[in-house]
């Protein structure tokens, strides 16, 4: 059994959700590729799919083995890449999508370098807290913060998030200061509607993981909403380091929870496809992933006093 051809095949059915789809884009026949998937199934001795007549869906097993089936895949394509493009410059459009607030502190600032090495690279950039569908519209790359859900997109995690729960000293001083997360029950807490977990927060403890879900009379989809929220004293938040390190500095906003970090989140660079990956693509991720491991607030960062 060719088993790069057989994990390919099972690839794509994943990302497809179809085996003829997966045929007709392979030039092959629907039977083929569900011989080669009966076949993987066999030699692994589990069930990949559940099939029905009108669905098929990952079983657990399938699940499971398609995160480490993908790893594999692009191992050997980076391998093949390495030689086959190792004198191919990086050139042309590249639109790359990334939140507003991280682009504009995070991005922006790093795309003089990068387009100094790459003359031959135009950029478009699309800033937007909500997730853009790739291939819709069109985008090579995209930042993004949190967890990567997608089964049809590839990730790659280049920097880490911290983030801190504030509120202004005006909230504090009419509203009193919370000293554990369960104090935040008692508190107008301003919820950022884009993340994954919504109005759930978790922090971390010596004590491993706490929950803690959250209410308040203000809801906004933006960060700059939620950094503005916090500056014009409607509730305590939960929001990245960088976006009030001269507030802090300057004691405009209170860090609170000291000993209950919220859960750091990943940074990641996706994209739609392992297949035929631009040299501007990954001449983008590769900067940024080097960039970023030098940067504090989106890497290791403690906050200074």
């Amino acid at each position: 059994m060719d088993v790069l051809l057989h994990l390919r095949s099972f690839a794509r059915v994943v990302e497809t959700g179809s085996f003829t789809a997966v045929a007709a884009e392979l030039s092959t026949t629907q039977p083929t590729i569900s011989r080669q998937i009966a076949a993987l199934e066999a030699h692994l001795g589990v069930r990949l799919f559940t099939r029905t007549t009108r669905s098929l869906t990952l079983t657990e097993d399938g699940r499971e083995f398609y995160e480490h089936a993908c790893r594999a895949i692009e191992a050997v394509d980076e391998a093949e890449d390495a030689v086959r493009h190792r004198k191919t410059r990086a050139a042309g459009l590249l639109r790359l999508a990334c939140p507003v607030v991280f682009g504009r502190l995070h991005i922006i600032p790093h795309l003089p370098a990068f387009l100094q090495h790459n003359p031959d690279v135009r950029i478009e950039l699309l800033m937007n807290d909500g997730f853009a569908d790739l291939v819709e519209e069109g985008i090579d790359l995209a930042i993004r913060v949190g967890e990567v859900t997608d089964l049809g997109l590839v990730a790659r995690r280049i920097g880490t998030m911290r983030r801190v729960t504030v509120a202004s000293p005006a909230y504090l001083a009419a509203r009193g200061t919370p000293t554990c997360p369960d104090d935040l029950a008692a508190h107008d807490c301003i919820v950022y509607t884009k993340l994954l977990t919504n109005a759930r927060w978790i922090f971390e403890s010596d004590n491993g993981p706490i929950s803690v879900d959250v209410k308040g009379r203000f809801l906004v989809n933006s960060s700059e909403g939620v950094r503005e929220a916090v500056l014009s004293g409607l509730g305590v938040a939960v929001i990245p380091v960088w976006a009030f390190r001269d507030e802090i500095a300057s004691g405009r906003v209170t860090v609170l929870l000291d000993a209950f970090e919220p859960k750091r989140l990943p940074i990641h660079a996706v994209y739609p496809s392992r297949r035929f990956v631009p040299a501007k693509v990954r001449a983008m991720i590769d900067y940024l992933a080097h960039e970023f491991a030098l940067v504090p607030p989106v890497s290791t960062h403690e906050l200074e006093p």
